[in-house]
């Protein structure tokens, strides 16, 4: 799905139950203004309290943390000035913690996605440091680290497998009793709305909403720690979009699941996460607290850097 097919319903129903659960409406109108002009008319909230966000008090222990940590890749054609490399990823240094719903933006080539595949060890920075509740990334098994951080790419695959199948391997391979697998894998199908006639269908039989919706799904069944997602509602309905961000609200604040979207809307963003972090030419340009964020300007900043981005790395 477009984007901008997303952000109309989606945005407005997504602020009206995420906050209508949480905070008494006042049926007044307001209006929100989103992306391209679309203008829609919400319930009125006269004040808000600061959204919740843990950055840390002076007791606080981050789950993880990076210093100073660089990625460049090898270009085979040399750069103006004999430059070999060329930057994804330079000087990051942030802390994450536990609960934290952070969502990732940037133009294209900031370097989102590959911070999301260092954070799983997909890819290795070429130095610096990252930790994962305070013991150094190379000391953790690569398997036990994924098993406690979980990345759903934006375009997954179910291997070959049926639905089922698929949800139910990440725990046939831990060994978990089959009584154990089917009640969890049942939970998240319930939890996530997923049809019954879906389950004997493989990969090539759903399409890319459903495959996305699986995966996420499949990543839920493992009950990770810290959940890594790659523009997760890129090819969702709006309807499924939604309901997903409500799962995954209430899963950061009952089992206090860290997550990190990353993700290109802003009005969801602002909507879902509790801290942002703005990447531009593969810089940690700004990590704030949504509610210290000036939205129009971000925006701005944003549709100017995709202007001057020279490289789709």
């Amino acid at each position: 799905m477009d984007v901008l097919d997303f952000t109309g319903i989606h945005t407005a129903a997504t602020i009206g139950r995420w906050l209508g659960d949480r905070y008494s409406l006042n049926y007044c109108t307001i209006n929100l203004k989103l992306g391209m002009g679309h203008w829609l008319f919400l319930p009125h909230l006269p004040h808000l309290p600061t959204p919740y966000s843990p950055l840390p008090l002076n007791t606080a222990k981050a789950t993880l943390r990076l210093e100073q940590v660089n990625l460049f890749t090898k270009l085979k054609t040399q750069l103006p000035g004999n430059q070999q490399e060329y930057p994804i990823l330079e000087d990051i240094s942030l802390e994450v913690f536990q609960g934290d719903r952070i969502a990732i933006v940037g133009p294209v080539g900031a370097g989102k996605t590959s911070l999301l595949h260092l954070l799983n060890r997909l890819i290795e920075p070429t130095n610096g440091k990252l930790y994962l509740e305070n013991q150094e990334y190379r000391q953790i098994p690569v398997i036990q680290l994924r098993q406690k951080l979980v990345l759903v790419l934006q375009e997954s695959k179910l291997l070959g497998m049926t639905v089922q199948q698929a949800l139910a391997y990440p725990l046939v391979l831990r060994g978990l009793p089959k009584q154990t697998i089917q009640q969890r894998v049942n939970h998240w199908i319930e939890q996530m709305h997923i049809p019954s006639e879906w389950l004997g269908r493989t990969e090539v039989q759903l399409s890319a909403g459903q495959r996305q919706l699986i995966a996420i799904a499949r990543a839920l069944v493992i009950q990770p720690k810290i959940l890594l997602l790659d523009e997760p509602t890129s090819a969702l309905d709006a309807g499924t979009a939604f309901h997903l961000m409500q799962v995954l609200t209430q899963l950061s604040q009952t089992h206090q699941t860290t997550i990190l979207m990353v993700n290109h809307q802003l009005e969801l963003a602002q909507m879902f996460c509790t801290r942002l972090l703005h990447l531009q030419q593969g810089h940690l340009f700004a990590n704030q607290r949504v509610s210290e964020i000036d939205w129009v300007e971000l925006r701005e900043s944003l549709i100017k850097a995709e202007a001057q981005d020279d490289f789709g790395f």
